[in-house]
């Protein structure tokens, strides 16, 4: 005798006292909208339904122009990075960036250690307060409106 077979009697059981319940038929409601979504779906463009869905021609003409896009912007990309750098402007941003690249190591260096790890308590501090503003905006703003219409939805029916 294994282990598994009170187990085994028990599922037979259940299954059984499943199957012999008579099935439900979905409310009238329900089924109209889900057949009406069906059909809505059905209706729909093959541009406005999901890429498999789409004729292969259209599918492979798609592709194709994203291989040229790609393909393009790394060949035309080239050129461009070497024209920014001859401008004169782009070498003051370059010396800029240096310059404020230099400042921050030697502040670093200069800085006691004890002011990195609080500024990183005070970033996670600030990240949390952001974090639970927007939170709170958006149950407040979204999810009392989405509310509010399922109950102006029901109040119709």
């Amino acid at each position: 005798m294994s282990t598994n077979e009170p187990d085994e009697a028990l599922e037979r059981v259940v299954d059984r006292t499943l199957r012999d319940l008579p099935l439900r038929r979905a409310p009238l409601t329900l089924e109209s909208r889900v057949f009406g979504e069906l059909q809505r779906r059905a209706a729909l463009s093959w541009w406005r339904r999901s890429f498999a869905h789409w004729p292969l021609l259209a599918r492979t003409a798609f592709l194709v122009a994203c291989g040229a896009l790609v393909s393009l912007a790394f060949v035309s990309g080239a050129p461009a990075i070497a024209g920014v750098r001859s401008l004169p402007w782009a070498r003051d941003v370059g010396n800029l960036m240096v310059s404020a690249a230099s400042l921050a190591a030697m502040l670093a260096n200069v800085a006691p250690p004890t002011w990195l790890d609080e500024g990183i308590a005070l970033c996670a501090v600030l990240y949390a307060i952001l974090f639970g503003l927007g939170a709170t905006t958006y149950r407040t703003l979204y999810l009392h409106s989405m509310a509010d219409d399922c109950i102006e939805y029901l109040a119709k029916k």
